[in-house]
């Protein structure tokens, strides 16, 4: 891992203390590491240049650094056994230079998604467990299975060597606490709870490995493990409805379709809008809602008083949100549709646990997104904005793709002031996350940008942070 390097005598003698002053104003600015950041054998990456572009950070005026906790590292080998080694040199390191760190407890697998440089598989003794019964993976209607994150319709039963996942997620996040617990509050000052694949709450309707999913397809449901299906089955009994309870809708049409292609997802007339449709769409959706909240009780109880923020991220689904049915969003468990706010259930859920909202996609403008797809990214923003600032819930904020240009960070600047109708003036995102700390952004063009768009972000007017 190359990024940025400097004499290393000046490096190791330079201690940055923190200084307590509050900003009256602005959206602090995090820098995300890159994903290797540890490496398989628990150690820093680079440990000089990573010293050193830390450094730099904290010169352009950068708040801190977001960093995946991976589950895969950390608890790789038996269950209940900890290595925080590279962590723990990774987070002193931090707190020397006087940056904040927003920490990812990192419960899916890298590799297979978009910008993924890496390969970090779930624990062994997670895998092997799904390698016995299949259908602890997501499952499309095609068998296919996704093993990058276990499958919510597991997430009660003890199914991994005697625990169940979200009990996994919440020993994981206690080991954390306890080990770091000098550092909560003071250098780590959020945690961000992984729900799902590349730590988004969604399903993996998406797929980018092997070439199952292109943008823009629509994307397929995930619902056809044994987990998932009996609770289907539960529900459409419970709603006298049995007959519903035996599938997923099977005219939704491929991974790679468009929303006109299909039955379920067509404007007129489409399965999406029948009874049927509306009861799948809302079981779907609520399965997702109610993984976030078993995972985020247990999160709130565990960090509750150690001065740490709790945030989930939410996936920035832009493609085809022009057309009636938002076809992709629902693949993904976002119940949005032309008659139906998606994000809002989310936003309330979110505010009950006092959790950020952390949206993607925040340095896109429509105009760029290819229209025969009706990409709106900027409308799907603005709609994002409404619910939380209806929920009352923080909106924190991070860009989809890397992108080092003016017109980007013109955007970013834009969403963040969070000015929807000219009514919010009182409000602005309470941070941004920057993708992504690599030797692009040190090249001297893309450096001198970016340090005039953090001077940028640290004057947007903020009555508050996060």
């Amino acid at each position: 891992m190359d990024l940025v390097s400097f004499d290393e005598t000046t490096e190791q003698e330079k201690t940055y203390k923190e200084v307590n002053t509050v900003k009256e104003k602005g959206v602090p600015v995090y820098v995300m590491m890159p994903l290797d950041s540890v490496t398989t054998g628990n150690t820093v990456n680079g440990r000089k240049e990573m010293n050193a572009s830390l450094q730099t950070l904290k010169s352009a005026g950068v708040e801190g650094v977001m960093m995946d906790v991976w589950w895969g590292l950390v608890e790789r080998d038996t269950p209940g056994v900890y290595n925080w080694g590279g962590y723990t040199e990774l987070l002193e390191m931090a707190k020397r230079h006087g940056l904040k760190v927003q920490a990812v407890m990192s419960f899916h697998q890298c590799g297979g998604n978009v910008g993924d440089s890496c390969t970090v598989p779930l624990p062994k003794w997670v895998a092997e467990e799904v390698h016995k019964d299949q259908d602890l993976a997501y499952t499309d209607q095609w068998g296919r299975r996704n093993y990058e994150y276990v499958s919510l319709g597991c997430d009660s039963i003890p199914v991994l060597k005697g625990r169940t996942p979200v009990q996994c997620y919440s020993d994981f996040m206690r080991a954390f606490r306890d080990n770091f617990k000098h550092l909560l509050g003071d250098t780590i000052v959020e945690i961000q709870v992984g729900m799902g694949p590349a730590g988004e709450l969604r399903y993996p309707s998406y797929p980018e490995q092997n070439g199952t999913w292109r943008f823009p397809g629509i994307g397929a449901f995930q619902c056809y493990d044994k987990y998932m299906l009996s609770s289907l089955k539960a529900a459409a009994e419970a709603a006298g409805k049995p007959k519903w309870g035996s599938t997923g809708p099977t005219d939704a049409g491929e991974y790679n379709n468009w929303p006109q292609d299909t039955r379920f997802f067509r404007k007129e007339g489409g399965g999406w809008t029948s009874p049927y449709g509306e009861f799948f769409l809302s079981w779907y959706s609520h399965m997702l809602l109610d993984h976030a909240e078993r995972i985020l009780s247990s999160a709130k109880s565990i960090f509750e008083n150690t001065g740490v923020k709790i945030s989930v991220k939410i996936a920035g689904i832009h493609w085809h949100y022009g057309t009636r049915s938002h076809a992709p969003e629902l693949t993904a468990g976002y119940y949005n549709t032309r008659n139906r706010d998606g994000y809002l259930p989310i936003a309330q859920m979110l505010a009950r646990y006092g959790a950020i909202f952390n949206f993607t996609c925040i340095e896109m403008r429509d105009h760029e997104q290819p229209q025969d797809a009706l990409c709106a990214p900027e409308k799907l923003v603005r709609q994002v904005a409404l619910a939380t600032r209806e929920a009352e819930v923080p909106l924190a904020g991070e860009n989809a793709l890397p992108r080092y240009d003016e017109n980007a960070h013109e955007q970013i600047l834009q969403a963040s002031s969070l000015n929807i109708d000219g009514n919010s003036k009182d409000r602005v995102m309470c941070a941004f996350t920057y993708l992504r700390m690599n030797p692009h952004l040190f090249q001297p063009d893309n450096w001198r940008r970016f340090v005039g768009f953090v001077k940028k972000m640290n004057e947007v007017k903020s009555p508050g942070r996060c």
